[in-house]
């Protein structure tokens, strides 16, 4: 929850005070009015979350315009290309590269040599398993195992199950579906109907589970569990005309779609279709959309304070929201993010957008950063 603490965050803050309080003595390079270079390499962006998560490192980035020039190059789904492409962001003078990997193992080489050479080199949510990498990201396993645990639990351990999953490859799609299995093979009444890859993506989630539903039909579904799409699997519930009072439970992301689904009928006027209040069953967690931003702040951090290290692996608390426990924001103002708030009025935002963005520790990027990328005002 958002009150949940862990070492190496606090190591990782604890040394981001002490690099910012030394700036004058560490930061030759500031003092010669020289900015750093620092690049954002990011693999497959065919989804809301990827947009929102480079939305958030824009916004960083343009906090701290008078330290950075920034860079953004995008590799899609060829881990080859990345290689290719980080390998020329060393070439071009990188200072430091935040990194969304491909793949945990395939990069190694290139980021070795990268680090090699001084550059700072922080991967998000994906993990890189290159030793001298830094990894920002939430325990995928913890993710997996919770969400599979909770909707074990709801459907009394028995009944069949349609699992959606990610973009595979990556480490965050292996940690979470191995972890959420594990749960369900606990149980001999748990079934396992159906396992497509989602992409992540609501309009991919759509059409594999159509292809499910045409198969097994949703008189024989009784849960859900998808890294991405219970917002889509509740709608096409409402669009086949299925009473709100039997759609199936679905452990899986924090969409605003989704969240805004969970909340009691009456909490939003005027939302319409499926994008609405329906009392969903459910529960939401999610892969923290500021991750990216906060790799960028620490990665600046460690170059002003040139001798200072970061722990490699920097463990974020995992946003997590039952059905009641989703809490409407008025505003999207940074303090009532702080408050507590997790999902927005549908007149705001589109249903796939995300609505985990708040950290304490990056009060520059709100809101306005997931949305259009701006950082919030300098106090």
């Amino acid at each position: 929850m958002r009150t949940f603490k862990t070492r190496s965050l606090s190591i990782a803050f604890a040394l981001l005070a002490l690099a910012v309080g030394t700036v004058a003595v560490a930061g030759n390079a500031q003092a010669a009015g020289k900015k750093y270079n620092v690049y954002l390499s990011m693999s497959y962006i065919g989804n809301d979350w990827q947009s929102e998560a480079k939305n958030m490192v824009t916004a960083m980035s343009k906090y701290y315009s008078d330290k950075v020039n920034f860079h953004v190059q995008v590799a899609g789904t060829n881990a080859q290309k990345q290689i290719q492409q980080i390998n020329g962001m060393v070439q071009a003078g990188a200072d430091a590269i935040i990194v969304y990997p491909i793949s945990p193992n395939a990069l190694n080489a290139v980021v070795r040599n990268a680090c090699r050479r001084g550059v700072v080199v922080m991967a998000y949510d994906s993990e890189i398993t290159e030793p001298c990498a830094h990894n920002v990201t939430i325990d995928q396993h913890e993710a997996g195992t919770k969400t599979a645990q909770w909707l074990a639990d709801t459907l009394d351990h028995k009944g069949n199950i349609v699992m959606v999953t990610g973009v595979p490859g990556t480490s965050v799609d292996k940690a979470r579906t191995e972890a959420a299995m594990k749960v369900f093979k606990k149980y001999p009444n748990l079934h396992v109907i159906a396992k497509p890859n989602g992409m992540w993506s609501q309009a991919v989630a759509r059409k594999v589970l159509s292809q499910v539903v045409a198969t097994h039909g949703w008189d024989n579904i009784d849960g859900l569990w998808m890294q991405v799409g219970c917002y889509t699997a509740t709608s096409m519930q409402i669009e086949a005309g299925i009473p709100n009072d039997k759609l199936r439970p679905c452990a899986g992301e924090a969409s605003n779609g989704h969240r805004v689904q969970m909340l009691a009928s009456d909490a939003v006027k005027g939302a319409s279709d499926t994008y609405k209040p329906v009392g969903l069953k459910s529960i939401s967690y999610g892969s923290p959309i500021y991750s990216g931003a906060l790799a960028f702040k620490l990665a600046l951090a460690k170059l002003e304070g040139k001798k200072q290290s970061l722990p490699h692996h920097i463990k974020l608390p995992l946003p997590l929201a039952t059905s009641d426990e989703v809490k409407l924001c008025q505003t999207g103002s940074y303090k009532e993010l702080a408050d507590g708030c997790n999902v927005f009025d549908p007149s705001r935002v589109p249903p796939g957008w995300f609505s985990d963005i708040y950290s304490k520790d990056t009060p520059e990027v709100g809101f306005q950063a997931a949305l259009n990328a701006k950082p919030e005002p300098r106090p």
